[in-house]
């Protein structure tokens, strides 16, 4: 490795304006990549309702509603002239109103008064709305503007438009008050005024280089878009910091070159091994059959891996070429040597370890009873706009969703069969298909051709399901199962249904069968790692289950508080706590094994602490802060409960760590002894 480094060392140069041309071609880059806020998206291929939505892609030019838009205080006639604005809007395919179920121009009273109410209730007019995907970022404002900020307007579309609207500001605000508060944290943690900004550049090369090769993937999602940059920056911080100062020492025995060349040599073995597990954890998350876990898990291990290329590449170059800065504007060090707390830990370290151990069992239990939000339907909760629109839509016409149902056409007796066993179903207000609408008084030819394309294809009918039922729950899903049943009778393995409660329960389907996969897939790969680096089996596996228990600390939190919590959260924040701060416990127990060749137990423990608290600290407190900022700014309920959960996790990892890990390494120093080779005059 040091014939390797020391041509890196030599091409310094080169590496330094190769890596400045990457940086700059990236930044470019980075504007080209698209983003996808439409968690539905990301469902697997083969999933039931993707499937469902591909073949009526297929066969019929409008797609399934994506939006319900509410218009108060008016006359069926002015509801008809706001039907028309709508349908004028550039990028609205259709627009279902009272008139395509109703096709007559009678008297509301005539008509089946629970089939007007889904439409026309209490002079408020609700229209289902479908929006075609490439347009939604222009429709939906389009439509806002007509109905005014006093009417409503909810579903996927409204959703998705809001999201890109709003994430993109508050993912730029969660970035720059990131940065500022990692370089005042570099700036009180290090003992240089120039180093922070030696940090800094190395950091956002890497980020930037990074975020413009995910043009690879030529899409990533909202959550990669949003959290991607800012944990590269914080779960790779320690990197550059660690081989500055493994420089400094090494200078006061060698000349620059050389102390640099000893310095990668040296820091090798500690960064790689940190590094890879973080990348490891995070690459657990493309095992993942719901794409959103392959998309971050992904983009996250790139990103790691580029940190450590330009760690090990771009950064000795900057280092050697900034060294003499750094000495001129070297101060004292502003952080306490910590050996008092130390002291304090190698007290307690013991008892808090024993209550550990009694945790741990209740806190898994309790970390999978939580409850559930599967899909996007609460994403927006009160207090948004939003949110607050749809609890309006909500208050006047109650929950409802809309289902679409494809069966082949030709069979018109199973069809009407069919249609009369949904109709009977307590949630189904109504149904408009061609058996519903043909009737001897009204023969097919006086069917809107608009409308009979929304329900006739070449080798398909279809039919639009209205339903009082919200986009998830287990009423919900007893109504998917229940019209997917009836569905399978009349048309065994030739049936599509989709819509969002149908995409929402599929996602449940998909993301709880994720879970132990990758859970069980990351823990293993990681102690893996640990087994061959650290040639012992009881180490691997006091470090995983500590932070493992942590997660399920974290994870018990949302439980005891009653506080419901999105499942992609749940499942990727596992992977994520996991990949980001097991390096704290690697870190903390080889500086323990180094550290045990000249130290007895109790005082190991105290210089341990005082080595690695500051670096753990740091990485916490920055992760923690982080997590916390994406958890305060951002009105996206995903990515908001997603940077809570990072925030407070990384809280319980560095606790469990720095107060609990120690009395295991404590109790468990005989077989560390062993390999480490203790002198035999030691005190033990």
């Amino acid at each position: 490795m040091r014939k390797f480094y020391g041509a890196v060392i030599r091409a310094r140069k080169i590496l330094m304006a190769l890596f400045l041309i990457a940086a700059v071609a990236c930044g470019y880059c980075q504007h080209l990549v698209s983003v996808n806020y439409d968690i539905n998206a990301y469902l697997p291929e083969d999933a039931a309702s993707t499937v469902a939505l591909n073949v009526m892609e297929e066969e019929f030019e409008g797609a399934i509603p994506n939006a319900r838009v509410m218009v108060k205080d008016v006359t069926y006639r002015e509801a008809l002239r706001y039907k028309e604005k709508l349908e004028a809007v550039d990028g609205v395919l259709s627009v279902m109103w009272l008139d395509d179920v109703t096709l007559l121009d009678m008297p509301l009273e005539m008509y089946d008064k629970e089939t007007v109410e889904t439409y026309y209730k209490n002079n408020a007019a609700l229209f289902t709305v479908t929006i075609e995907e490439e347009s939604i970022n222009t429709a939906v404002p389009a439509i806002r503007e007509i109905i005014g900020d006093g009417n409503a307007m909810t579903g996927a579309a409204v959703s998705t438009a809001v999201a890109t609207a709003d994430t993109v500001a508050e993912v730029r605000l969660i970035a720059i008050f990131a940065v500022l508060f990692l370089f005042v944290v570099l700036l009180v943690t290090t003992t240089s005024w120039a180093e922070p900004f030696v940090v800094m550049l190395g950091l956002g090369i890497a980020v930037v280089i990074n975020a413009g090769s995910n043009l690879i993937f030529g899409e990533i999602s909202f959550v990669t878009n949003a959290a991607g940059n800012i944990l590269q920056l914080a779960v790779s911080l320690d990197y550059s910091v660690f081989l500055i100062h493994r420089f400094d020492e090494c200078r006061q025995k060698a000349e620059p070159e050389k102390a640099m060349q000893e310095a990668l040599a040296l820091s090798t073995s500690s960064i790689l091994s940190s590094g890879l597990t973080t990348v490891i954890g995070f690459l657990a998350l493309a095992l993942m059959r719901f794409r959103i876990g392959p998309d971050l898990g992904l983009a996250l291990a790139k990103g790691i891996g580029i940190s450590l290329i330009t760690v090990f590449l771009f950064m000795p170059g900057v280092i050697l070429w900034a060294y003499r800065w750094m000495d001129k504007t070297a101060h004292r060090s502003f952080l306490p040597t910590f050996r008092g707390l130390g002291k304090v830990i190698c007290k307690v370290t013991v008892p808090l370890m024993c209550l550990f151990v009694a945790a741990i069992v209740p806190s898994y239990f309790t970390s999978t009873r939580n409850a559930y939000y599967y899909g996007a339907s609460h994403i927006f909760g009160p207090g948004t706009q939003l949110g607050d629109d749809t609890e309006l839509i909500q208050d006047v016409f109650g929950k409802n969703d809309t289902y679409v149902l494809m069966v082949p056409k030709g069979d018109v007796v199973s069809e009407q069969k069919l249609s009369g066993e949904l109709n009977a179903l307590e949630e189904v207000t109504s149904i408009t298909s061609l058996v519903d609408l043909v009737v001897p008084d009204i023969p097919v030819e006086m069917i809107p051709d608009s409308l009979l394309k929304q329900l006739e294809s070449e080798h398909y009918d279809r039919m639009v399901l209205s339903v009082a039922a919200d986009y998830e729950g287990p009423e919900t899903e007893a109504l998917v199962e229940k019209i997917r049943e009836i569905a399978e009778t009349y048309y065994p393995g030739a049936n599509y249904l989709a819509g969002e409660g149908i995409s929402t329960y599929d996602l449940m389907e998909t993301v709880t069968a994720d879970m132990v996969k990758v859970n069980f897939l990351a823990i293993g790969a990681v102690f893996a790692v640990l087994l061959i680096a650290m040639k012992s089996v009881i180490l691997p596996f006091v470090l995983v289950l500590s932070i493992e228990t942590a997660i399920w600390i974290n994870l018990s939190v949302p439980y005891l508080m009653h506080q419901t919590i999105f499942y992609i959260a749940y499942l990727i924040i596992s992977s994520i706590q996991l990949g980001a701060t097991v390096d704290y416990a690697i870190l903390l127990t080889e500086r323990y094994k180094e550290n045990r060749r000249v130290w007895n137990r109790k005082e190991c423990i105290v210089e341990t602490i005082s080595n690695v608290a500051s670096s753990i600290l740091t990485s916490g407190i920055v992760l923690t802060v982080v997590g916390l900022l994406m958890g305060r700014i951002s009105t996206h309920g995903l990515l908001s409960q997603l940077g809570y959960l990072l925030g407070r996790g990384t809280i319980c990892s560095f606790i469990v760590v720095l107060f609990v890990l120690p009395g295991f390494l404590y109790l468990l120093d005989g077989t560390i002894t062993k390999k480490k080779g203790v002198l035999k005059h030691e005190k033990q």
